[in-house]
């Protein structure tokens, strides 16, 4: 379609059909603001995770018998440093009996010393006695209470239910997936507001007792009261675009469509979302913001061509068409770059960041409506004062002195020089990404800061207890009855000496290591005798007191899983763990042994990092292929498109060298930041190079050619790169550090492809047109 066809089509069906597609939309509008309202907020942990990875295999298989990764758990400290009094006991048995109330809770998988499944063995003349480690007849009497601490010793419960110094004490819980009451999705905010619940209710009702809960679930509930912030800052970001957008407009009606447009966009984009049948995950919450912000970069693109054929004289209704009819090619390339930029996302095997590139993706679809259709024809309908023509040249010989400068860097000479500044800055970038993790590299929670309530807890845990929510659970699978034969037993006994002695592991715990310490019990405890029997008669006596539910074994003894607490999550922990693991299986078969990794929550999340390390580079080469055919399509041009990518290209690997610098890891929440960069660096390159090709094509100098763009369009580049910065940038404020992060770099994305598109873009194109 040549561009008079395409001049005549857009006046055809927009600008002759303005009152009917302005109706159109409003009553659309309307109907989706209907259903933005009913958007909720949808978190699962299923979603964070990637099913069809082999571990996440391994734990589906084995979920039923030994419970999933979405553990809580809910510590009581007493305050005095001592928990054996009745006060402490009566707070801890109220505290399991809340747990046990708790939506989705599995109470055969719940552990506390008053959980039935808590008992404790031990050798006496007759041979081996046990019971529960809370006897049905305990009244709070010191002799009762005292007789509880020699059960929870027998039992080998400190450091596991029993803090190491006995001040604390834990319930342990399994949450499901789906809430057996309902037959719904567990709702893990409604969970996570529960135990808050639980927490004032014990702490008010009894002195001296303060509680500390983590988990999953607690943690998505922290993020989620969290991600209410995100209205704050879209209501800062609106002011601060509002105020911004003004002052470089000059005008006050071509201030508030394109805000108007942007805003118009995310209610489409969250009511599609319902309509859909989609809710929004708290990690997904800061997309709309961004989808705005795309809404007012291509706005400002807009306002800044009607308002310049305004100042020339022409009418508001003839400017709207002519800046519609100039900008639609471009707008639409830039937009269907960001559209199947996000789209690129829905290749990792991830839930959450399929559901974040289809939520992006709606919102980037609107946008060619909103702003490429009904953004010119409401501004058809602007009325500019008499002095506006005034206000932009003046304006505009403000600006002259700042596009010759910048037309620098078009120059032959000084575009060989940027371009060399530029590859040793590439260098130094690469040299830094090549240091960038996979996985997070904070202790706690990395969507949270650091003194948030629920890293207090995490550090209060880790470092009172030998166990924590950081497990990783290696599943053995062999013969039925395999826990009666010792060659099988030892094996196992092997592999978990191996990873115990990792400096990276806290403790480990598995059906061998109580089978020796019941074995000691038959000698009176001595410590030479705490080894595997090797005798079958007598291994079996060492386990014929354990229980299905002590999680050591499944119904037939065939499964048998190993559990490693780690000291972290930290991305260079859960490597370490998984490779150790890896080599120590691959260099020791044993017959009738099958080691799998890997269930718990670090399994979760080494199947979640090696993943998303999987899917970073099959990410941005589709991201870039989509960018480059568009582009290809576009401008029908191999050095128009080089000239374009190659800045998008050089600020990714500034961004992943920026990530390393500030410890910043690659994880579910920042993979998607990298497509987003892109996504929406793109536009300032098309919208520049499609002006700066036409004077190109009609003869101009590179230079001359670059000059004359900028003062067509310079201004609204630079504005909308230096306006979404700073939009994005209060972000740092934020108490969600995931968002923090998310604003460091998307700040420095926003600026850098603007900076790319006016002072590499041009060098580039010095280099490869030869006029």
């Amino acid at each position: 379609m040549n561009r008079m066809n395409l001049d005549d089509l857009i006046k055809k069906l927009i600008f002759q059909q303005r009152k009917m597609i302005l109706g159109l939309l409003a009553l659309l509008t309307i109907v989706m603001l209907y259903f933005a309202v009913q958007l909720k907020v949808d978190a699962s942990f299923e979603k964070n995770i990637p099913l069809e990875h082999e571990y996440m295999q391994t734990y589906i298989k084995h979920q039923e018998h030994f419970g999933g990764a979405n553990r809580i758990l809910i510590v009581l400290e007493d305050r005095s440093g001592d928990i054996f009094n009745t006060t402490f006991f009566d707070a801890l048995a109220e505290t399991t009996n809340l747990v046990a109330t708790t939506p989705s809770v599995s109470e055969p998988l719940m552990s506390s010393l008053f959980t039935p499944n808590t008992r404790f063995v031990e050798a006496v003349e007759d041979g081996m006695v046990g019971g529960p480690v809370i006897p049905a007849s305990f009244d709070g009497s010191e002799q009762q209470l005292a007789l509880v601490k020699n059960n929870i010793l027998k039992a080998g419960l400190v450091g596991r239910l029993v803090a190491n110094n006995f001040a604390s004490a834990m319930v342990s819980a399994q949450l499901l997936s789906i809430n057996p009451d309902t037959k719904a999705k567990t709702d893990l905010v409604a969970v996570a507001t529960h135990l808050e619940q639980i927490r004032e209710q014990i702490e008010k009702k009894y002195d001296g007792i303060t509680v500390h809960i983590i988990g999953f679930a607690k943690m998505i509930g922290d993020v989620s009261e969290g991600a209410k912030q995100v209205v704050l800052f879209f209501g800062l970001a609106l002011l601060i675009t509002a105020i911004m957008v003004y002052l470089y407009a000059k005008s006050i009606i071509l201030t508030l469509l394109p805000l108007l447009c942007s805003v118009t966009a995310v209610i489409w984009q969250l009511g599609l979302l319902t309509w859909l049948g989609f809710g929004i995950d708290p990690m997904s919450i800061l997309v709309p913001f961004l989808v705005f912000a795309i809404g007012v970069s291509h706005g400002v693109q807009m306002i800044n061509a009607v308002g310049k054929n305004v100042a020339s004289g022409v009418s508001a209704y003839d400017a709207a068409y002519a800046a519609c009819c100039r900008l639609f090619v471009p707008g639409m390339i830039a937009l269907l770059s960001d559209t199947i930029g996000f789209l690129t996302l829905l290749f990792i095997k991830i839930d959450i960041i399929k559901e974040l590139a289809i939520t992006a993706s709606l919102g980037v679809a609107v946008i060619i409506i909103t702003n490429l259709i009904l953004l010119p024809i409401l501004l058809s309908y602007a009325k500019f004062p008499a002095n506006f023509a005034k206000k932009v040249e003046q304006a505009n010989q403000k600006q002259a002195i700042l596009w010759r400068y910048f037309a620098g860097f078009a120059e032959k000479r000084m575009a060989l020089r940027t371009i060399l500044i530029a590859v040793v800055i590439v260098i130094v970038a690469g040299l830094f990404a090549r240091e960038m993790k996979v996985g997070d590299l904070q202790a706690g929670a990395p969507a949270l800061r650091h003194d948030s309530i629920y890293n207090q807890d995490t550090r209060f845990i880790t470092e009172n207890f030998s166990i924590g929510t950081d497990m990783i659970s290696i599943i053995t699978e062999t013969v039925p009855d395999g826990c009666t034969q010792f060659n099988i037993m030892n094996a196992i006994d092997q592999f978990q000496w191996h990873l115990e002695n990792l400096p990276g592991v806290q403790s480990a715990i598995s059906l061998p290591t109580v089978s020796k310490i019941l074995n000691a019990g038959f000698y009176e405890g001595a410590l030479q005798w705490r080894i595997l029997p090797t005798e079958q008669a007598t291994l079996v006596q060492s386990i014929r007191y354990l229980e299905t539910s002590s999680g050591l074994f499944n119904t037939d003894c065939s499964v048998i899983p190993i559990l490693i607490f780690t000291k972290d999550h930290k991305a260079e922990t859960i490597e370490q763990v998984v490779s150790e693991a890896k080599q120590y299986i691959a260099n020791n078969p044993t017959e009738n042994v099958t080691f799998k990794l890997a269930t718990g929550p670090v399994g979760v999340m080494a199947a979640t990092n090696e993943a998303v390390s999987a899917a970073q580079l099959p990410m941005l080469v589709w991201v870039y292929l989509a960018v480059i055919l568009l582009c290809l399509v576009s401008f029908r041009s191999i050095r128009s498109t080089l000239c374009i990518v190659i800045p998008l290209a050089i600020v990714s690997i500034m961004a992943q060298g920026l990530m390393a610098l500030l410890d910043i890891g690659l994880t579910v929440a920042t993979l998607p930041v990298v497509a987003l960069g892109v996504g929406i660096g793109v536009d300032y390159g098309i919208y520049i190079f499609s002006r700066m090709l036409v004077f190109i094509r009609a003869g101009e100098s590179i230079a001359e050619a670059f000059l004359k763009t900028l003062n067509l369009t310079g201004n609204a580049v630079f504005f909308t790169g230096i306006t979404l910065a700073i939009g994005v940038s209060t972000w740092l404020m934020s108490a969600l550090k995931f968002q923090a992060d998310m604003g460091i770099l998307l700040t420095f994305m926003f600026l850098f492809n603007m900076l790319g598109a006016v002072i590499l873009l041009p060098a580039l194109a010095a280099l490869f047109y030869r006029r």
